[in-house]
C-alpha cells in the first residue's frame, strides 16, 4: 500500500496566520509552531543569528534586567525577529531608527511611511503596529474609569502617546461623567497638518449618547508650537456654549505640540 508523502516543513518566516505557536496557537496543540521549530534548527540556543546578535542574549537581559537594559535598536531588533527572515532583523532595525529616530518613532510611524522602508514587509509592519495598539491600551488603562482631573499628569502621559506624534491635526474630545471619570475617549475628526473641521452639534449628540455630563477637548498641532489659534479659541466657545445648553460642562481644551502643552483653563482661555 502506497504511503503518503508528509507535508514539509514551511521555511521561516511564515505570515501571522500561516505561524501557529508565535502569535496564534496550534489548532489541537500546544507544541511551538513550524515557523518556531525551524528557527530552533537553524540558530540553537545560545547561537548568535547571522547579521545580529544572539537572540538568547538580549532576551535574558530584558528579562533580568527590565526593558532599559536594551537600546532601542535591540528592542526593534527582538521584534522584528517574529516577522522577518533571520539575519535580517538587526540591519533593519538599524535602518528605521536612523529612519524615523527612536523606537518609539518607529512604532508610531504611518503605515505607508514603514511599508516604504525596503525589507520590511506587511508582517513586519503588522507586528510594529500590533506593539503600538498595545501601548496605547495600556496607557488608556491607566486612565478610564478614573477621576481625570485628580490624575492630571497621567491624562497627559496618555494623550501625550496618542497626539504627539501624528503627523496631521487630529481633534479628540474625553467624555467625562457626573463624578469627571473618564467613560471615552473619541478621535471626532482628523484633517490636515494645520486645520481640523470640528462640528460642535456632533460632540453635543454624542454627549448625549454617552450620557456625559463634562467634557475635555484635546488637539494636536503637528509644527510642535501648542499655541492655540484665533480658529481654536473661536471653535472652543462654540462647544461650550452648546454644551451649556444641555447642562454639559467643558473643563478644558488642551493642545499638545511637541513635548509642550496648552490648557485653555490655566491660560484663562475659557
Amino acid at each position: 500500500m502506497a504511503t503518503s508523502k508528509p507535508p514539509e516543513t514551511p521555511a521561516f518566516p511564515l505570515g501571522f496566520a500561516e505561524a501557529p505557536g508565535i502569535f496564534q496557537p496550534a489548532t489541537g496543540t500546544t507544541a511551538p509552531g513550524p515557523a518556531a521549530l525551524a528557527f530552533t534548527r537553524r540558530h540553537p540556543a545560545g547561537t548568535s543569528v547571522p547579521g545580529g546578535s544572539s537572540p538568547n542574549g538580549s532576551r535574558d537581559r530584558l528579562l533580568e534586567r527590565g526593558p532599559d537594559a536594551l537600546a532601542d535598536h535591540e528592542l526593534l531588533e527582538m521584534l522584528l525577529g517574529f516577522a522577518v527572515e533571520p539575519g535580517a532583523a538587526r540591519p533593519l532595525a538599524r535602518a528605521l531608527i536612523h529612519r524615523f529616530g527612536s523606537f518609539a518613532g518607529v512604532l508610531a510611524s504611518p503605515q505607508q511611511g514603514l511599508l516604504e522602508t525596503q525589507g520590511l514587509s506587511p508582517h513586519g509592519v503588522a507586528a510594529l503596529k500590533l506593539v503600538q495598539a498595545a501601548a496605547l491600551r495600556l496607557a488608556r488603562a491607566e486612565v478610564i474609569d478614573q477621576p481625570v482631573l485628580n490624575n492630571w499628569d497621567r491624562l497627559m502621559d496618555y494623550l501625550t502617546a496618542v497626539l504627539a506624534r501624528e503627523k496631521v491635526e487630529q481633534f479628540r474630545v474625553l467624555f467625562l461623567d457626573s463624578k469627571n471619570r473618564l467613560i471615552a475617549d473619541e478621535a471626532q475628526a482628523r484633517g490636515t497638518v494645520n486645520h481640523t473641521p470640528v462640528y460642535p452639534r456632533e460632540v453635543v449628540r454624542r454627549c448625549l449618547e454617552l450620557h456625559a455630563t463634562a467634557l475635555i477637548l484635546v488637539h494636536n498641532h503637528p509644527s510642535g508650537d501648542p499655541t492655540p489659534s484665533r480658529a481654536d479659541i473661536g471653535m472652543t466657545a462654540e462647544i461650550k456654549a452648546a454644551a451649556a445648553v444641555l447642562g454639559v460642562v467643558l473643563h478644558d481644551h488642551i493642545v499638545l505640540g511637541n513635548g509642550r502643552f496648552t490648557s485653555f483653563r490655566r491660560e484663562a482661555l475659557l
